[in-house]
């Protein structure tokens, strides 16, 4: 069997690198749709944060993991000096970021809001002038999530761009 490439090694961390990339990130472009059904019924806000943060810890921080690792057995198979590459170090750069920005605002928010959650807020009694909307601590984490979330979207789609059009600066 003959190869376009003859690294096999090179193919193998390829196609792992792609795989876990789609497999990872491709679910949380349905994060907002599951977020915004939830919050349109509240009954449901808890199951929809619950399903959003199992797809998190279950499939998109490993595959995410892997696909960093596998991406640098790509750097060490091809012998790329990311210091000459700029798309390429912006790219870990990036990355780093958006493992960051998981990591210590996503997730941490995330879970919050699936304790605030996990039981009934008390009725509020529109009449005795009660605001509407979920309580203060709550619309918080809702709003570092939605930022949060806005951003690792973007920079999924910049480290993309990079990847697929490696352009030179």
């Amino acid at each position: 069997m003959n190869f376009a490439d003859s690294n096999l090694l090179f193919l193998l961390f390829l196609f792992l690198h792609i795989g876990s990339a789609i497999v990872a990130f491709g679910p949380t472009f349905a994060f907002p749709i599951i977020g915004a059904m939830g919050g349109r019924e509240p009954q449901f806000a808890n199951f929809a944060m619950r399903v959003n943060a199992a797809i998190s810890t279950k499939l998109v921080g490993p595959l995410a993991i892997v696909a960093g690792l596998t991406g640098l057995g790509l750097i060490w198979t091809s012998g790329r000096d990311v210091l000459r590459e700029p798309w390429l170090l912006l790219s870990i750069v990036l990355y780093v970021i958006a493992l960051l920005i998981a990591v210590l605002v996503t997730g941490p928010a995330s879970n919050r809001l699936i304790e605030a959650t996990s039981t009934p807020l008390p009725p509020r009694d529109p009449a005795a002038g009660a605001p509407g909307g979920p309580p203060a601590h709550i619309a918080a984490d809702l709003k570092r999530i939605q930022a949060a979330g806005a951003a690792l979207t973007i920079l999924t789609v910049v480290i993309l761009l990079l990847m697929v059009f490696k352009p030179r600066f």
